[in-house]
């Protein structure tokens, strides 16, 4: 199976009404800028802790500056998210987005990442050809990096983090609706976060975690999918039964419909480009009849990055100032890719999230980056991802 060369992680949003298109500040998205227009033009009103953040964020969608390669700019998920908040909550939610996508260009941090990514498992029932699942020493019990997270422990997280992070999902080398505790862990960061999401195989849907998901309400769910036949499905998601995943994807639709017509989450099939056989225009119609968007994110070998060979990437990684990671035994880690956790920085159980990030572990890791020094670090200096 031949692989798409890609040299970054980007998404690509597609929708039934505007396919291969993306919005970015300029565009005239008359609803949503009036909104930030009369937000800008009070800008004084807003709390002053985040004040100037909010204002440079604003000045870059109106007066377009002329570092347009750091220009703060409205992509359609982030219009997609927008459009669901109420206007007392777009101050907040415009402070984040800006940390999270322009403070790793600045090379800048403050109390809190933008971001936290938090596993309530490292299972998976699945072994997609593009994961680091196909690693046995990820999967293989010896090596101890499988688990579930405990109830107790996802509270004490979501206890630190709520106030001072507006971006949490719940993800990362697992399959989240296989903890134990998902549906209380659901109900305890309900209604927390401007910017919640779950990532889900679909595989694990039943009645109760459908009602569990759309009580909680997560601003995003995203339904992981890389094809619209059965057989390439396979494929790619060995171990994946399409006609059980669009069942309980159906499922969850008609439950929506029927139950909670006022639900406002985002629904999205998101997939890997991976192959040649996928046939990206057929995949949109197919999942679109289900979902509100469909995306890919380009192949990054991660799976075999502790393998791959010393690349020339000089260019620093955003994740060291976009967003960290706690794993199901309180493991803080830098990124995913390093799924071994060899680069950990610190254990949420022994020490506050906070401290973590501004710690000294990761000031090292920042600094490597920052200094073009990325290829004396495993597995960063085989990874693509700026």
């Amino acid at each position: 199976m031949q692989k798409y060369q890609q040299s970054a992680n980007t998404e690509q949003v597609y929708n039934k009404a505007n396919s291969f298109t993306d919005i970015a500040g300029s565009t005239n998205n008359s609803g949503t800028l009036k909104r930030i227009r009369h937000l800008y033009d009070n800008i004084g009103s807003i709390p002053s802790n985040f004040r100037a953040v909010v204002k440079q964020a604003c000045s870059d969608i109106f007066n377009k500056p002329n570092h347009e390669e750091r220009l703060f700019t409205l992509q359609k998920m982030v219009l997609a998210e927008i459009d669901q908040l109420e206007d007392k909550n777009l101050a907040r939610y415009l402070n984040y987005r800006y940390r999270y996508d322009i403070y790793p260009q600045d090379k800048k941090i403050d109390d809190f990442p933008p971001c936290v990514q938090i596993e309530p498992t490292s299972i998976c029932n699945y072994r997609c050809v593009f994961c680091y699942q196909t690693d046995k020493n990820l999967t293989q019990g010896k090596h101890g990096h499988m688990g579930m997270m405990s109830l107790d422990l996802f509270k004490n997280i979501i206890d630190q983090i709520e106030g001072n992070v507006e971006a949490v999902t719940l993800a990362s080398r697992g399959e989240p609706l296989m903890a134990k505790s998902i549906i209380p862990m659901l109900m305890y960061a309900s209604k927390k976060f401007l910017a919640f999401k779950i990532n889900t195989n679909a595989s694990f849907l039943n009645e109760e975690k459908i009602h569990a998901l759309l009580s909680a309400e997560p601003n995003t769910l995203v339904f992981s999918a890389d094809a619209a036949d059965s057989d390439l499905y396979a494929k790619l998601r060995v171990n994946g039964d399409l006609d059980k995943v669009v069942s309980n994807i159906k499922l969850f639709s008609d439950i929506r419909q029927k139950h909670y017509p006022q639900n406002k989450t985002i629904v999205r099939v998101s997939g890997v480009r991976y192959s040649k056989e996928q046939h990206f225009e057929d995949i949109e119609k197919f999942w679109g009849r289900y979902t509100d968007q469909v995306a890919f994110v380009s192949y990054n070998p991660w799976e075999s990055a502790y393998d791959a060979q010393t690349n020339n990437i000089q260019d620093h990684c955003s994740d060291l100032w976009r967003r960290t990671f706690v794993w199901w035994d309180g493991t803080i880690n830098p990124c995913d890719v390093d799924y071994r956790s060899t680069l950990a920085v610190g254990n949420i159980r022994r020490e506050l999230l906070t401290d973590v990030w501004q710690g000294s572990k990761y000031h090292n890791l920042r600094n490597l980056h920052s200094n073009k020094r990325r290829c004396e670090i495993t597995p960063c200096n085989g990874c693509i991802l700026v």
